[in-house]
Parts: C-alpha cells; structure tokens; sequence
C-alpha cells in the first residue's frame, strides 16, 4: 500500500464559487481537450456518435434544484474532480503505489505505468472522483493540469488548470490555500468556503463558497397585468359608442 505524505506545506487546489456557476460546462469541455492531448494516456470516449455514448471525464458539473427553508427554489451548478484530500484513502488503498501525494505541492497523481486497473482507488473515494478509463483500462482523475501550471513555456496567465483558464463566469479560483496570505485561503476565509462531505474525514483541499441568499421576490398574481384595463376611461370611437350606448 502507498503511504501519504506526513505533511505538505503546499496545498494547491480549486476553490469553486457555487454562486458565481452558470453550468455552462465550459471547464468541462476544456479540461476533456487539454488531458486528451497531453499528460497521460488519452481520454477514451466509446459510440461518441451512437445510440449510448460514454467516455472518461476528469470533471463533470451536476445541476440540483435547492429549495431553502425561506426563500424561492434555487438551481446549483456544482462541478466536481478529484479534491487532493490530505488524507487522501485512494492513496493508501492502492495496491501498487499507482496513486500518489506529491510532497512538493499536495497534488494527488495517477503513475498510469503503475496502474494495473484494479478499481480500489474508485471505491475508497468517496467523492467519486476517479474513472477508469475504458480503453486504456487505468485510472483517471483530475491532475490540477500539473502539466501546465509548472509549464515555462506557456505565457504566466495560462498557468492555471484548463478549467480555471476558461470558465466565462470567473467561478474557479486556483492557488495555495496551505498559504493563508494567498488569494484563494482570503477568498475561503472573507466568503466562509467549506469542505464537501467533511464527515468523511479525508480533508479535502479544494473549497466551496456556498450560494449567496437570494432576494425575495414579492408575492403577485401573474395573471393581474391581463386583468387591468389599459385605459380606464375608452377614446375615440370606442368612447363615442360606449356613451352613446349609455343613454339607451
């Protein structure tokens, strides 16, 4: 079994705003081009163009409508990859030390070479973050783009996840949250982010800002501006036949 670092003084994640998401499913288009084309073995797809098309993602996005205790049904865009938990059990349940955690930054990485396709990893997530790939047969997961970020070749602005480089609503943020000056610890602390299912005790490094309270909307038949008549006193020939109309 791969052990875990003892501790990483770099925490490099995602902090994802669910109030700023508009599902738009741009970082997941962006992140299936980019780890298609570069670290690792390609991202298979199976009958792309058929009856039951499948293929490996690294990030999805799912929709639920949320009905607060006080307030109107909300619709939340919530993405999600691999979190790069500190206690990371697909690290640990793995059989061949496939699965690993980078000392130097925190992230969690696949040796695909190593991977003898067992599905542990999967199981012990309990995030559902991982996928096996089914041409390939080896497990997949988001890698932070661990292949641009440190990329001296790309200009500075493009040295983030594809995902972050590309959302059109700014609703993902990446940088250092173990750096509690960073952007993103600030944006934790200043929008109070949380942990997704932190009762499973794997501390995951990536954060959630959750949704910001809607306004209330007032109460109002909707039918009422059909109701009202437009004028409340008729002109023209209209007015001269409805008094002429009143005297018989």
């Amino acid at each position: 079994m791969t052990t875990l670092p003892n501790a990483t003084d770099k925490k490099l994640g995602l902090v994802i705003d669910l109030d700023t998401c508009v599902g738009c499913h741009a970082c997941v288009i962006s992140c299936k081009g980019w780890n298609t084309e570069n670290y690792g073995a390609p991202l298979s797809d199976q009958d792309p163009y058929g009856a039951n098309p499948s293929g490996t993602f690294l990030n999805r996005v799912h929709s639920y409508e949320v009905q607060p205790a006080q307030g109107e049904a909300q619709l939340i865009h919530f993405p999600k990859s691999c979190l790069h938990c500190e206690d990371a059990p697909c690290v640990t349940v793995c059989p061949t030390g496939a699965s690993y955690k980078r000392v130097e930054d925190g992230i969690v990485l696949v040796n695909e070479s190593d991977c003898i396709g067992c599905g542990l990893c999967a199981w012990a997530c309990p995030y559902g973050a991982r996928e096996m790939d089914a041409e390939e047969k080896v497990m997949k997961k988001c890698t932070l783009c661990v292949d641009r970020i440190y990329n001296d070749n790309l200009p500075e602005v493009d040295r983030v996840p594809s995902c972050v480089r590309t959302c059109p609503a700014g609703a993902r943020h990446f940088g250092d949250l173990g750096d509690p000056d960073s952007a993103v610890s600030k944006l934790v602390a200043e929008r109070g982010g949380v942990d997704l299912m932190p009762e499973q005790g794997t501390k995951p490094v990536n954060k959630y800002l959750p949704p910001r309270p809607k306004d209330a909307l007032p109460e109002f038949d909707v039918l009422a501006p059909f109701l009202e008549p437009v004028v409340e006193e008729p002109k023209g020939f209209l007015g001269w036949l409805d008094k002429a109309l009143e005297k018989i």
